[in-house]
């Protein structure tokens, strides 16, 4: 029976490493260790840090004769930079950074969030410093209240472009955002009653948010600033704000909202809108179904959905939607683990398939990749993130921070693959190709240029592996951390099989002698970087 209760115990390595999968974008043989060794409370603990970023701010190196530097401090007005895609690119790839730093929940609370309320930051939604904004807004809010982040987020400035509500006025409405806050941000639509009647709520209610959204702007020079958050916000036109009463329809119970007339009255209005929302039990288990998909499993069966979902939507909504004691709460359960049933079909561990985000940051953690840092180089930092973003990731089907719709990543919403989608035709060369990339150092997906980054696997198993001299024991310390579970005879024979070429256990242990003896690692090196090439691209690998 599926169960919420916490799982007792010391994790054990398997545990660990399906817990720090799933809850970072960090994967390293040393928190794994120490994972391993603790209870599941002390290692939420650790998860629910919420450290200072290590990069504070991002850095444009360009034009190198004159590099426009921390322009998102810059008073100058946000669209007066140049390059604003560049920019953007570079705002994530500072994210990026500061997620590969810290092993903490808060990176994946962020783009759980992103997928949540999505903007495509190179399709709409507005300058560099305001998408620099939204994702300040996402990280602030990972550790805190849904409710706050929908009022807050209205008033993003980055949303506003994104889906027009800026020219959203009371004698000319637009309901491109009422729409999406209703059908894919909170509530969602439910099974259709009838034309116009989705069960949550009707096209009546679509028409009176946008009323309540009316008159809410972007604020270009960002002049503005929220004062829970410290971050800039959009701004109100009263003149443009339909301040006519909303009345809304049976699906909340006709509740009717006041219109307003002043500034500081329709942030009440707006409130009023979003408690209404939230205080429908529809809007808590939509929730906890899109945690449920990210951070356990894409499907489930009425078992999971009575025992699980449901009763984690009563306590979110009981709680006034406290985000970090929820997913506390699914990222400890003896469901989580897989320890609440006997049955082997519906297993919990190994049943994601990784994003392309996931696959590239855990092999960059793992072999200890020598990332520059941007605090020093930022060029050297942003041409290998170039080659992450623009090459690996695009090609991969994953647009990064830019979803091709507002629906976010099909990997997420698409019935009835979820995360299988990763894997097509059009993606799967350049996810295999990765590997090879950060063996070579060269962008092999794209255009073959240096990217400034390249894995030594010579010197990762000197300095890892407990007997680097025997071919089985490097196969089995490296392939039972990257695979969720441990590997059998059959496979570890065949992994081992790079390096002996044929030959028995002697030949590894003389190659290897020989490199400690002249430091030649020409013979250990092809053998180490095919051997790594054949564990990344193996299909265990592809799952977490």
């Amino acid at each position: 029976m599926p169960s919420l209760n916490p799982l007792n115990g010391i994790l054990g390595d398997r545990k660990a490493k399906h817990l720090l999968r799933r809850a970072s974008f960090n994967y390293t043989q040393e928190t794994i260790k120490q994972f391993a060794s603790l209870p599941i409370a002390s290692c939420m603990q650790i998860l629910n840090s919420n450290n200072a970023n290590n990069w504070e701010e991002p850095y444009d190196p360009y034009p190198t004769s004159a590099p426009d530097g921390y322009w998102t401090s810059s008073t100058a007005a946000a669209n007066s930079f140049q390059n604003q895609g560049r920019k953007r690119k570079i705002i994530t790839s500072w994210w990026w950074h500061n997620a590969m730093q810290q092993t903490s929940l808060k990176h994946k609370m962020t783009f759980f969030l992103h997928t949540s309320f999505t903007v495509s930051k190179d399709n709409g939604a507005g300058s560099s410093t305001h998408f620099y904004d939204h994702i300040q807004l996402l990280e602030h809010v990972a550790f805190g209240n849904l409710k706050t982040l929908a009022k807050k987020i209205t008033f993003d400035n980055s949303m506003l472009m994104y889906l027009d509500n800026t020219t959203n006025n009371a004698s000319n409405p637009n309901e491109n955002y009422a729409r999406e806050f209703l059908e894919l941000f909170t509530i969602l639509k439910g099974p259709q009653i009838a034309q116009g009647n989705y069960t949550n709520y009707t096209e009546h209610d679509v028409q009176q948010a946008a009323k309540v959204f009316s008159g809410i702007k972007t604020k270009n020079d960002r002049t503005i600033i929220d004062q829970d958050t410290g971050l800039p916000m959009g701004r109100i036109v009263v003149n443009h704000h339909d301040q006519n009463d909303k009345q809304f329809s049976d699906a909340f119970q006709k509740q009717t909202i006041q219109g307003k007339n002043t500034k500081a009255e329709i942030f009440d209005e707006l409130d009023a809108f979003v408690e209404m929302i939230f205080n429908q039990e529809a809007t808590a288990i939509s929730f906890c179904r899109k945690l449920y998909r990210y951070f356990v499993k894409s499907e489930w069966d009425n078992s999971v959905e009575n025992d699980i979902i449901i009763p984690l939507a009563t306590e979110l909504k009981a709680g006034n939607y406290e985000l970090l004691p929820i997913v506390n709460k699914l990222l400890s359960s003896e469901h989580f683990f897989d320890t609440d049933d006997s049955n082997t079909n519906d297993n919990r561990i190994g049943a994601i398939v990784k994003s392309p985000l996931q696959l590239i940051s855990e092999v960059v953690s793992y072999f200890k990749a020598p990332l520059v840092d941007p605090n020093t180089n930022p060029l050297h930092y942003f041409t290998f993130f170039n080659f992450v973003h623009s090459s690996f990731l695009t090609a991969t089907g994953m647009n990064f921070f830019s979803p091709d719709s507002v629906a976010g990543y099909p990997a997420h919403y698409q019935e009835p693959d979820f995360d299988r989608q990763w894997f097509s035709s059009n993606t799967i060369l350049a996810r295999y190709k990765m590997i090879e990339c950060l063996l070579t150092g060269k962008d092999n997906i794209r255009n073959g240029r240096n990217i400034r980054l390249e894995l030594d696997i010579v010197n990762h198993i000197k300095n890892n592996i407990s007997d680097p001299s025997n071919a089985d024991t490097i196969v089995l310390e490296i392939c039972n951390v990257l695979y969720p579970e441990n590997i059998d005879l059959s496979r570890k024979n065949y992994f081992a099989s790079f390096l002996l070429e044929g030959f028995p256990s002697y030949y590894w242990s003389d190659a290897w002698s020989q490199y400690l003896a002249n430091n030649d690692q020409t013979v250990v090196k092809t053998r180490l970087n095919a051997l790594v090439a054949a564990i990344i691209n193996a299909p265990e690998f592809q799952l977490m």
